[in-house]
This record gives structure tokens, C-alpha cells and sequence, in this order.
């Protein structure tokens, strides 16, 4: 009997990964779902390591978030019109606006004519189609509302991308900023304050304590400059790799969800995840158990994840998820309060999507508050360093100019 290898969300909320002995892999699929488990994806095991090993290096290669959505997207609107699923694969294979996406399409249409359900097909391209966009379609089909499910699902990898992109996007000027005024600084320090060293030792007069102070940091900068790069860049490896530890990467989780500025940030961004996910799995049917599994894995925060783990122990204990989360600290109080009314009212999943459109809103809005306060802050700490360096030449070339009279 052949071995096949699956990933399912238990009853729990964690996802398991292992191996069983089935005939088929719609029997593996059939037996995890009586244990109550709800399968992401089932193969047959494929022999070696070092075949594991390939299918790791080349499964990385995946269509970007972008193509995953423009692809559900179509294939939502196709199936919503009546079509049915080869022929709407067949399509999308012909239009496919590059190479790597008709290659995936054309698999994904050779297992659905082999039998599979399109929710195994999308499971063998774990690189492009995580256990979250899995599940939701397997709720979909197995509710027979897979075109309603892919509308949902391409609209919330729509509003997952803008939002990731109004953060970036947003950020980009403040950091751009932030580099021109460091290399601005750097470069009075080593190329414009030495040009004024030879005149300074010429005269022999004490030059004035500021002036000197800039001219021993000119020097560290010019002589050690490119090691401390060098430094910092290993530091940065080795913080890296420390946070890879699940206790390291924890605590600075939790830290980052409680700093002054960006923690409200931090938390408001969380919270829309959250709430967007977990609303759309349960308004698609996945049971609460099973979606706070999914919901764990797009969190991005072991802080928050920590806290899910919290949430689906006490609502599988009966005792609702709304207490743990706020007994965690990590989510803003507004989102426990409407998730509880959810839970109260029995419309979890629509109170969920009501808190995440609040969130996504606080987070726009918080964005550019940041920003409009970094811009300027930024601009005023560049100005006051290059006044400083100016006025401390200044005072040099006075104390010159006095000698000279």
C-alpha cells in the first residue's frame, strides 16, 4: 500500500504534518477529515532525501501575490458565470501572461481532469497557494459555493497587498530621506572638514572645542567607517539568525507590539490580519478550531501567534476566543470588544470582517500620521547637524580671522 505525506490543521488549531498508508489520496483526504482535521494537502511520498530536497529548492519558485490574485480573480468570475472549472483552466492557460503561470495553470488542469479536487490540485504548489488560500477553497467546494469562495479570497489578497503596500510605499520617502541625510553628514565630515585641517594646524592657534570635537569624528569616520559597516552588517547576520530561536524572536515580537510609536502601529496591523482572515474563513464555513489554525500562519508576529494558540485552547474548552486574546495584550481593545459582541451575537465571522475594514482604516491613517511626523523630524535633525558643522567652521575661521588683526 502506498505512503502518502499530508499537511492538516487539527482540532487543536495547529497544523500537523506526517505520513499514512492509503490506496488513494482522496482516502488519506477522507480518513483525516474523520479525525476531525481539516487536510490541506496529500502526495505520495516520494523516495530520498535528496529528492526532498529538490522539491524544496524548486516548490520556492512561485507565482508573486499579484499573479495568485489576478489568477482567483478571473477564476472566480469564470465559474461565476456558469463556466465550468477545465474548460475556465483551459482558458486561463491560454491567456496566461507568462510562462511561469500557464506552467502552473496547465498542472493544475492535468490533476482536476485527473479526478483531484481543484483544493488538491492547488495544494501541490505550496510555494503560490499557502494552507489559507487551501482551506478556503476546500470550504468552498465542499459547500458547493467555490465561485462566491474565490471572490472572497481574491478580494482579501487584494486588501492583504494594499496593505502591505500602503506601509512600504509610505515608508519609502522617510528612508530615502533618512540615507541622504546620513551621507550628507558623512561626506562634510571626511571630504569637507579635512579640506580646512592643513589651514587650522598652519596657524597654531587652539582651535575651539566643537570644532576640534568634529574634526577627531572626521578622522574615526574616514579611518574606521567602512569596518564599522562591516561590523554592523555581521551584527545584523547574527541578529538574524538569533531571531530564527523561538525565544529571541518572541520577546522582540512582543517588544515591537509595545513601542511608544510604532506599537499602535505594529498592533493595528495585526489586528486587521487577524480579523480579515479569520473572517473570511468562518463566512466561508471552516470550522473556528480549524481557521484559527490558518489564521496563525499569515500573523507574521510569534507574539500573535502565541496568542491564537491562547484563543483556540479556550474556545475548544468552550470558553470562547475573545477572553484570551485579551488576557494577551497584544491586540488593541477595540478588536477583542467586537469580537466578542460577535461571539455573543453568534455573527463571529461578519463582526470580524466589521473589525478588520475599522483596523485596515486605523492602519491607513496611522501610516501617513507616521510619516508626517518622521519627514519633518528627519529634515529638522539633518538641518541641525549640517548648522552645527557650518557654525563650527565658522567659529574656527573667526578665531582665524581675530588672530589675524
Amino acid at each position: 500500500m502506498p505512503t502518502f505525506r499530508y499537511v492538516a490543521v487539527e482540532p487543536s488549531g495547529r497544523l500537523a504534518r506526517g505520513t499514512m498508508e492509503a490506496p488513494t489520496e482522496a482516502a488519506v483526504v477522507e480518513r483525516l477529515r474523520r479525525q476531525g482535521s481539516l487536510p490541506v494537502r496529500a502526495e505520495p511520498e516520494r523516495g530520498g532525501r535528496l529528492s526532498g530536497l529538490l522539491t524544496v529548492e524548486l516548490g520556492r519558485r512561485g507565482l508573486s501575490r499579484q499573479q495568485v490574485t489576478d489568477f482567483t480573480r478571473e477564476l472566480a468570475t469564470m465559474l461565476g458565470a456558469g463556466q465550468d472549472l477545465d474548460r475556465t483552466l483551459r482558458f486561463l492557460a491560454e491567456t496566461a501572461p507568462g510562462a511561469r503561470v500557464r506552467t502552473v495553470v496547465e498542472q493544475l488542469r492535468a490533476t482536476v481532469r485527473d479526478g483531484g479536487s481543484l483544493a488538491h490540485a492547488l495544494a501541490q504548489h505550496p510555494a503560490s497557494f499557502p494552507p489559507l488560500y487551501v482551506g478556503l477553497v476546500r470550504a468552498g467546494e465542499a459547500g458547493g459555493q467555490l465561485a462566491p469562495a474565490l471572490e472572497q479570497l481574491a478580494d482579501l489578497l487584494e486588501r492583504q497587498r494594499r496593505l502591505a503596500a500602503t506601509v512600504i510605499s509610505a515608508l519609502i520617502y522617510p528612508a530615502l530621506l533618512l540615507i541622504a541625510a546620513l551621507g550628507s553628514i558623512a561626506l562634510l565630515l571626511t571630504q569637507v572638514l579635512p579640506q580646512f585641517v592643513p589651514l587650522f594646524e598652519q596657524s597654531g592657534v587652539a582651535l575651539p572645542r566643537p570644532t576640534q570635537i568634529l574634526i577627531d569624528v572626521g578622522g574615526l569616520v574616514s579611518a574606521y567607517g567602512l569596518w564599522a559597516l562591516l561590523v554592523l552588517a555581521v551584527l545584523g547576520l547574527v541578529l538574524r539568525a538569533a531571531l530564527r530561536r523561538p525565544g529571541p524572536r518572541l520577546a522582540v515580537d512582543r517588544l515591537l507590539l509595545h513601542l511608544p510609536i510604532f506599537g499602535g502601529l505594529a498592533r493595528e496591523v495585526l489586528a486587521a490580519r487577524l480579523t480579515r482572515t479569520l473572517g473570511t474563513l468562518l463566512t466561508n464555513g471552516v470550522p473556528l478550531i480549524a481557521a484559527l489554525g490558518i489564521v496563525r500562519g499569515v500573523l507574521g508576529n510569534t507574539a500573535g501567534e502565541a496568542a491564537v494558540d491562547r484563543a483556540a485552547l479556550s474556545a475548544k474548552g468552550g470558553a470562547g476566543l475573545s477572553g484570551a486574546l485579551a488576557e494577551s495584550g497584544v491586540l488593541p481593545a477595540r478588536t477583542v470588544h467586537l469580537l466578542r459582541l460577535g461571539e455573543e451575537t453568534a455573527q463571529l465571522g461578519p463582526m470580524a470582517l466589521r473589525a478588520a475594514e475599522i483596523h485596515e482604516e486605523a492602519t491607513r491613517i496611522g501610516v501617513q500620521r507616521l510619516v508626517s511626523l518622521l519627514v519633518p523630524g528627519i529634515t529638522i535633525v539633518m538641518g541641525a547637524a549640517v548648522a552645527g558643522i557650518v557654525a563650527s567652521l565658522l567659529l574656527a575661521m573667526l578665531g582665524l580671522n581675530n588672530l589675524a588683526q
